[in-house]
């Protein structure tokens, strides 16, 4: 039976305390330097998983057991070398694919480094998270009785490469896109390339999360931000947010602040068959994430090879991934929000409460 490594990693120290309950009584000072030196491990294995084809395939959880804080801070030679040695511990249980979760796919060059420094194939998962990530936003415009290319769509984060695939094909069906992040000459870099791409569409751009929050309803959020960007007040009524990011850009006080906006969890994917993870990573079965979920489709059809790793997303693989998805009978899973449903009374308790 073919055979997936997905890689996980804690957000922060709380989740070490989830699977090692005795770290809690100790300082945090020790435990950034202590983790440091804890070698990779396997979390759970994963069964169940079966296409519409037939065929059926099993994978493992393993942990790169760095927080998000010390992935981004700590020398980045050394977070590459901890990732390197998890995945060649994957490939030892005998995966013929792994996928690189939450920081792991975003640290230095995005995965290329890691690829050549390993005999199996990786993958970040950003292809199928990009095209569920437009698909989410689009149901959820339509749900809210709104046209999107009568909104001005902001997506922040754009220069990542989550974002600017994201921008580029959006900007596809719209009239006016907002691109922000910090670096404003790779903005217009951008900004220029869409401009070829797309005909009849106003792109503007900044550095300020605020400026296009007061004049866009439509937000894609792809930071990779280690805390969230924005609060409840900063969103216009009726706003509609695709939240991509792991950890999350939208403050959870949201939800409990603003009854007149719909922030949805963008790339939640439902997984045919009768899938058990046998770990908890914050989504229930049969749920899971879109970048977990590339890695699976990878392993049916079966195509192994190195695939969404480096700076820049292929449209075409976007498409390829889309197309297989629907082959293999994988589906967005609703409209999702902090861990449940969408309901259809909900959203029409949002939108009687737009001002």
């Amino acid at each position: 039976m073919d055979n997936f490594s997905f890689i996980i990693h804690p957000l922060g120290f709380e989740d070490f305390y989830r699977k090692f309950a005795w770290m809690e009584k100790l300082p945090e000072s020790i435990l950034k330097n202590a983790t440091k030196y804890v070698p990779p491990f396997k979390v759970s294995k994963i069964t169940g998983i079966k296409s519409l084809t037939g065929k059926e395939i099993e994978g493992n959880f393993f942990a790169c057991p760095l927080t998000s804080d010390q992935i981004i801070n700590l020398d980045e030679e050394f977070v590459i070398n901890k990732i390197i040695k998890t995945v060649k511990k994957c490939k030892k249980t005998g995966s013929q694919i792994v996928g690189l979760g939450s920081f792991t796919s975003v640290v230095g060059d995005k995965g290329i480094t890691i690829s050549e420094n390993v005999d199996i194939p990786v993958t970040t998962g950003n292809s199928y998270t990009v095209a569920t990530a437009i698909e989410g936003t689009k149901l959820a415009v339509r749900k809210m009785d709104m046209n999107i290319s009568d909104e001005t769509v902001s997506v922040i984060g754009a220069n990542g490469s989550i974002g600017k695939t994201v921008s580029r094909l959006i900007a596809k069906d719209i009239k006016k896109l907002k691109l922000v992040s910090r670096n404003l000459k790779k903005l217009k870099s951008l900004k220029e390339l869409i401009k070829k791409e797309s005909d009849d569409i106003k792109v503007t751009y900044t550095n300020q999360i605020k400026e296009a929050l007061d004049v866009s309803r439509v937000i894609i959020t792809v930071s990779g931000a280690v805390e969230s960007l924005f609060s409840p007040q900063d969103l216009l009524s009726g706003s509609v947010v695709c939240d991509v990011a792991r950890p999350r850009d939208v403050a959870h006080n949201v939800n409990g602040q603003r009854n007149d906006v719909l922030v949805m969890e963008g790339g939640i994917v439902k997984i045919p068959g009768e899938v058990n993870f046998n770990f908890n990573f914050g989504v229930e079965a049969p749920n899971a994430y879109a970048c977990m979920a590339e890695t699976m489709l990878l392993t049916l059809e079966p195509k192994f090879t190195n695939y969404s790793i480096g700076p820049d997303i292929e449209i075409n693989k976007v498409k390829e991934i889309k197309n297989i998805a629907q082959k293999h009978g994988f589906k967005l899973a609703g409209l999702r929000s902090y861990g449940g449903l969408l309901t259809e009374e909900k959203i029409k308790e949002i939108t009687n409460n737009i001002k």
